[in-house]
């Protein structure tokens, strides 16, 4: 189930990634890095990644990390983003968004793009939702998610597992750069 793609000069392998509910994101296989004698992927989604926020009265974006599939915010989301050729995938890992955006102009992002974690965001599109105001933002930090690769694709390395591998994968990673 590993396919080729070639996008704007940029060729990589991809695949479908599964979560532990079921939940499928696919996704670009950018390295597989060798950790503990197995093998691990660092994969990237083919749709781009988004987080949601809430906007309090401060209009300080407040990260929601855990979020049901079908609440409503999501449909109010999906609602804007149809009204600019978007789509909302609510997917293993992350939400998603398809369709053609434009690529954020990194000089002109203004301090309130950044979250209290040095995490750079850029927002996609705001909305309300239940009388309270929602935005969804695009991180410009690098989105890498990793992975073991299976026959059908690859599955998410979760919970304590990835707690224990992603100091050596960083270890690893930085041991190539030299």
């Amino acid at each position: 189930m590993i396919e080729r793609n070639s996008q704007e000069n940029y060729e990589a392998q991809t695949l479908i990634l599964n979560d532990s509910n079921g939940n499928k994101l696919f996704c670009y296989l950018e390295q597989l890095v060798k950790v503990e004698e197995k093998e691990y992927a660092l994969l990237t989604p083919v749709d781009t990644p988004v987080s949601l926020f809430k906007i309090n009265e401060k209009d300080e974006p407040e990260l929601i990390e855990k979020i049901e599939k079908n609440e409503q915010v999501l449909k109010n989301a999906d609602a804007v983003l149809q009204e600019h050729d978007l789509k909302l995938i609510r997917s293993a890992v992350t939400l998603t968004v398809s369709g053609e955006l434009e690529e954020p102009i990194y000089d002109e992002l203004e301090e309130d793009d950044h979250n209290d974690e040095g995490e750079t965001y850029e927002l996609l599109v705001s909305f309300n939702s239940l009388e309270e105001e929602y935005g969804l933002y695009i991180p410009l930090d690098p989105f890498f998610i990793v992975g073991k690769l299976t026959e059908k694709g690859a599955l998410l390395i979760e919970d304590d597992e990835f707690d224990r591998v992603q100091p050596l994968i960083e270890s690893e990673l930085e041991k190539s750069i030299i």
